[in-house]
């Protein structure tokens, strides 16, 4: 598995590697998608700092063509929720060199509704090619039975999709205590609505209503 997949050189290179017959699969993630380098000529720079870097508008072309052929079958969030203090991106001080600084952005709440919106509401792909990317492929990589399809034998993991829905994020609006969100003024049009886990609801209206923690541990099955 190629992980963060962000130059065209780098789609290229896992392309020939398929054509070859090599047993190799590759990932992106939304910050590579949507966002470029120049992002991190904004104030307070490091609200962005990842690794690798964001490319440049060519790069991020390539990996949509890469998504589009299959070279790249996987969309992950890479969710590295720091907060802007001590305790996370300044852990180091708030003047600290680049390579001091704590690299990666909250995406688990937002990569959802990106990709949904880029892929479904835009028309890039489509509604079948999100829901791969985002969920089918995922659980075959990991090996995790039951998941990632909708059919008899599987578990009923369903999200309900509000596609006229439109959101945009604001300064402060993440669940996952970061203070901070790196889409600040993103608009997406489609949102999830309910949620069911294994057939229970978990969030109607996009509120929680699940009562307790109910998670399990799911074995990887070897591929």
């Amino acid at each position: 598995m190629i992980f963060h997949v962000s130059t065209r050189e780098g789609a290229e290179i896992i392309r020939q590697a398929r054509a070859r017959g090599v047993k190799v699969q590759a990932e992106t993630c939304p910050h590579y998608l949507f966002m470029t380098e120049d992002i991190l000529d904004s104030e307070n720079p490091a609200r962005f700092m990842c690794s690798p870097p964001q490319r440049g508008t060519d790069d991020q072309a390539a990996l949509w063509e890469a998504m589009v052929d299959g070279t790249i079958e996987l969309i992950t969030s890479d969710h590295a929720p720091y907060r802007m203090d001590a305790s996370g991106k300044f852990a180091h001080g708030e003047n600290a060199p680049f390579n001091q600084i704590a690299n990666g952005m909250p995406g688990l709440e937002t990569r959802l509704p990106l990709m949904f919106s880029a892929m479904v509401s835009e028309g890039r792909m489509g509604v079948e090619a999100f829901a791969k990317v985002t969920a089918t492929a995922p659980a075959r990589a990991f090996g995790l039975d039951g998941k990632g399809a909708i059919a008899e034998g599987f578990d009923a993991d369903l999200a309900i999709w509000d596609p006229e829905a439109s959101y945009t994020y604001g300064a402060d609006d993440l669940h996952d205590n970061t203070g901070y969100n790196p889409l600040e003024g993103t608009t997406v049009k489609g949102m999830p609505r309910h949620v069911l886990s294994r057939g229970e609801l978990l969030v109607r209206d996009r509120a929680l209503v699940a009562e307790a923690p109910r998670g399990r541990w799911l074995p990887m099955r070897a591929g």
